[in-house]
């Protein structure tokens, strides 16, 4: 029987190099993951599945043990790219269903065919004098509705959605006729989104924090600076000292304990058994809320900054 329940550890697979993917995937079944975090926009889900594939073979796992998640680009949001758009990453992966699909940004784009570039990024044409991004009219509602279908016709036992605010869920939840199973956000001890989690988690929907460890995750894209790292705040350092744990598995372990899973990445074997090795000490109340209070409303993953800086588009999705 395939998993029930979604791992709350699991393997982020985004900025891992196509070159390295296979065998990060293949360790990290190895030690002990069962959760994969992948999409069509990270251009290595060949990779995943040879990973995937080599550990079956292996005798590591079976499918039934893994909970593969990926994401909907947004360039395939119309109701007739949905299933191709899952259909060519079941190919990729090797797969014949995800555990979780989801819609990777409440931000529909301009159809680009498979064939003319995979994966299709951000801009329409790359090559244009002025590159730029280019929305489509599709509300969120029909790509919901399209995601539905998904699970009627077998190849995702779940859906839900990325990158959503408040209202976004709230307005999701009155048109779904299936409800989605997971939220999948930016979370960390300087943005704790504490609102949208309890809403999330009041709604039924299981909590996933992508980037955990806050700017470790974007120093290597010029979109955070080593002193914004959590890791040196007296609050995780303290409770590393007092628990004989990393800063790292602290912060992590943190959001555990917030009841959200979490999806780190790395392809380093020792820091991949070190992000599971979370599971045998606890955070006193003292310090869940001295790491909470490190609360700044800092968002690092942000279309509101990133579009307009790389892609020369204004694409706010947060007030």
């Amino acid at each position: 029987m395939p998993l029930e329940k979604m791992p709350e550890v699991g393997l982020g697979l985004w900025k891992i190099a196509p070159e390295d993917c296979a065998q990060s995937v293949y360790d990290a079944i190895s030690v002990g993951y069962r959760h994969l975090d992948s999409a069509c926009d990270y251009g290595n889900e060949k990779q995943v599945g040879e990973g995937i594939k080599r550990a079956i073979e292996d005798g590591l796992c079976r499918r039934e043990d893994l909970w593969i998640t990926s994401k909907l680009w947004n360039t395939y949001h119309a109701k007739e790219h949905v299933r191709p758009a899952l259909e060519k990453t079941l190919a990729d992966l090797g797969l014949e269903y995800l555990d979780l699909y989801l819609i990777h940004f409440p931000i529909a784009q301009q159809y680009v065919d498979f064939e003319s570039r995979y994966p299709p990024e951000w801009f329409l044409d790359p090559n244009a004098e002025n590159p730029k991004m280019a929305f489509a009219k599709v509300p969120l509602s029909e790509t919901w509705h399209a995601m539905e279908a998904l699970v009627d016709a077998g190849l995702t036992r779940e859906i839900g959605v990325c990158n959503y605010n408040s209202a976004l869920l709230m307005d999701l939840m009155n048109y779904a006729n299936k409800k989605p199973f997971a939220l999948q956000i930016e979370s960390h001890p300087y943005l704790t989104q504490e609102k949208l989690i309890k809403l999330a988690k009041n709604m039924g929907l299981q909590v996933t924090a992508f980037s955990p460890l806050g700017a470790l995750s974007y120093l290597e894209l010029n979109m955070a600076a080593q002193n914004e790292s959590v890791l040196v705040q007296e609050a995780v350092q303290k409770a590393a000292a007092r628990t004989g744990k990393t800063e790292a598995q602290v912060v992590l372990r943190w959001n555990i304990q917030r009841g959200c899973s979490i999806i780190p990445k790395s392809s380093k074997l020792h820091r991949l058994k070190e992000n599971l090795d979370i599971f045998d000490f606890s955070l006193t109340e003292d310090e869940m809320q001295a790491i909470s209070a490190l609360n700044a409303n800092k968002r690092f993953n942000d279309p509101g900054e990133f579009c307009q800086a790389a892609f020369n588009t204004h694409c706010p999705i947060y007030d």
